[in-house]
């Protein structure tokens, strides 16, 4: 059990059981009922057969012995024919009434009991073994919600057990989600914030303080680090304990991966590539010495640079030899004390604040252009089409992927879809997008993400998620820390100019060519939709849950952020990577559906 360290819940055993729910009886009553029951029935025999029919009624049978209860009283028909009679004064007229049209008392108005669980219990009963471990780290809005991280990981828990019931059954082996609460432990700066804000609509800023001010003490350089640790100890320190709770877990090869949600996921990644902002600092540096270098410059002026040149290097030479000094007698821990096999980014900014980093696509379809797999297996950025906080990751790795579709997450009870691996990639399909809400959007709306059918592809760079851009985009800019001269010279990077692809066959080369502008290349495609063979992506990183038929926009722009714990949709997506090993297996015929 996960709890916050201030949270105290007993732990009970179940005596006896309700016919039906199964769900116990008071503590009170049950420890009244359990000694009235050794006293009167120990060392009598119980039926053989343990699977009986557990519901069917003592009709004309005489209790053999009952017990008074505050409120209730209890008969008992045979060792283990027990039932349970409300003494309010509207179940007895019920009660009365009943046996009066022939009707037993037992069938009429009992509950019956059971005395132990459904299940006889056996030496081999043992939880599963755990081959993998997922911590679930939770982004903005911990403060305002304390523990709020560790429901959701319960429900997302729940969610994944029901699909390992239905599709991984037949393995040995099992995951577990663990959640890391990292925001509560830490002061930044105490109640200042508190004492600057106004006391005019007192609920809706202090709602602000605790949830968006998360993305402006990240973006400052004086709480970044706090943050960033935080979050790495609890990580480390949870690692830690459950290994030494599970010796066997890291010698039979026990995996870990990462689901992070919203802010969380740019901070996880941060703690995994070691990014700070003086590696930004040193790419400004670097890029203006190289610019210098293609300019004119006087006498004196180079004679200076070459100097300032010699200086830098020779200060290089000195902290690389105190570092040599520092790690020959203090050997650096790791970042993290495990590998990432798997990071997945639910409803993420991380790609808005790469690209304000300065990242550009490459030429290259590899993921190591944002995250190298020496760091981390497999990068899978999850999110719910109408999200105003995420963000798409590959066209920061291949620009052409802004015009391709995000692979469409199968429903859950999708019969024998196709694997994501065989899924070809394929254009968006931009439509006008509608300018109010009568025009298309249905009154009634479900939760999302939802399992409905799916509605027909918009374009979504003209959508209700450029909301999410601006304020998104406005947070970022308010923690610069080095001034707006970092981001703006990297935002005016010059990128080379596509080189032009051939058309279809169907595709006119003459003057099509000339009219396409340099930003936006064709691309060749069949008129299946799907692309031809061209620069792909090594492995899909953005997966698209699927908008319901009935869902209105607005509504879901509004609730989508914070609907991805209980989508059944996800739990079988995130199952499916994570048990891929096992799924490559012929023997598990079980899996050839996912």
């Amino acid at each position: 059990v996960w709890l916050l360290e201030t949270e105290k819940i007993p732990v009970m055993r179940g005596q006896w059981f309700i016919d039906g729910t199964w769900q116990p009886l008071e503590e009170e009553e049950s420890n009244l009922i359990e000694q009235e029951h050794l006293n009167r029935f120990k060392g009598q025999q119980l039926q053989e057969s343990f699977d009986m029919e557990v519901s069917k009624p003592v009709d004309g049978k005489e209790a053999i012995h009952s017990l008074k209860l505050s409120r209730n009283h209890v008969d008992w028909h045979s060792v283990d024919e027990v039932y349970l009679y409300s003494d309010a004064t509207t179940s007895k007229i019920a009660r009365t009434v009943t046996q009066k049209l022939g009707f037993s008392k037992a069938s009429s108005s009992g509950t019956r009991l059971h005395r132990g669980y459904v299940e006889e219990a056996t030496l081999e009963d043992k939880p599963p073994q755990t081959s993998h471990i997922v911590f679930v780290v939770h982004g903005i809005g911990q403060k305002m919600d304390q523990g709020r991280i560790i429901k959701n990981t319960a429900m997302m828990r729940d969610t994944a057990r029901k699909i390992e019931e239905k599709y991984f059954s037949n393995l040995a082996t099992h995951v577990e989600f663990l959640p890391v609460e990292w925001r509560s432990k830490l002061t930044l700066d105490g109640d200042t914030v508190d004492s600057i804000t106004p006391d005019k609509v007192r609920g809706l800023r202090d709602m602000l303080n605790s949830s968006a001010m998360d993305i402006m003490y990240y973006t400052s350089p004086l709480y970044r680090d706090e943050l960033v640790k935080g979050l790495q100890q609890e990580l480390n320190r949870l690692y830690t304990l459950f290994c030494s709770r599970n010796p066997e877990f890291e010698e039979k090869g026990g995996k870990v991966s990462i689901v992070s949600h919203s802010l969380g996921c740019v901070i996880t990644y941060d703690i995994m590539t070691g990014w700070n902002p003086v590696r930004l600092y040193e790419q400004l540096l670097q890029k203006e010495e190289e610019e210098l270098e293609d300019r004119w410059i006087s006498y004196e002026e180079q004679h200076l640079l070459e100097e300032l040149y010699v200086t830098r290097q020779r200060l290089r030479e000195i902290e690389e030899r105190l570092y040599g000094l520092k790690a020959s007698t203090i050997s650096k821990p790791p970042v993290l004390k495990f590998k990432v096999e798997n990071f997945f980014c639910m409803g993420s900014p991380l790609a808005v604040f790469l690209a304000l980093r300065g990242i550009r696509p490459g030429h290259s379809g590899s993921q190591d252009h944002i995250l190298p797999r020496t760091i981390c297996n497999r990068l899978l950025n999850i999110f719910h089409p109408t999200d105003p906080v995420a963000y798409r990751l590959e066209p920061l790795i291949l620009k052409h992927y802004s015009n391709i579709s995000p692979v469409q997450i199968h429903w859950y009870n999708t019969a024998n879809p196709l694997p994501y691996e065989h899924m070809k990639p394929s254009f968006l399909n931009p439509t006008k997008e509608p300018t109010s809400v009568t025009e298309s959007e249905s009154v009634s709306a479900v939760p999302s993400p939802t399992t409905s059918p799916v509605m027909v592809r918009r374009h979504y760079g003209e959508s209700i998620t450029n909301i999410g851009k601006a304020s998104i985009l406005g947070a970022a800019s308010i923690g610069k820390g080095l001034g707006g001269m970092l981001f703006s010279r990297f935002g005016r990077s010059s990128t080379s100019t596509p080189q032009t692809l051939e058309t279809g066959k169907d595709g006119a080369e003459g003057d099509d060519k000339k009219a396409t502008s340099a930003g936006s290349p064709p691309l060749p495609h069949s008129s299946s939709g799907f692309l031809e063979p061209t620069v792909e992506l090594e492995h899909r990183i953005d997966f698209e849950l699927r908008e319901g038929l009935v869902e209105s926009r607005y509504w879901s722009a509004v609730t989508s952020h914070t609907a991805y714990w209980s989508s059944l949709d996800i739990a079988l997506f995130l199952l499916t990577f994570m048990y891929k090993q096992d799924q490559e297996d012929p023997d598990k015929s079980n899996l050839d559906s996912i």
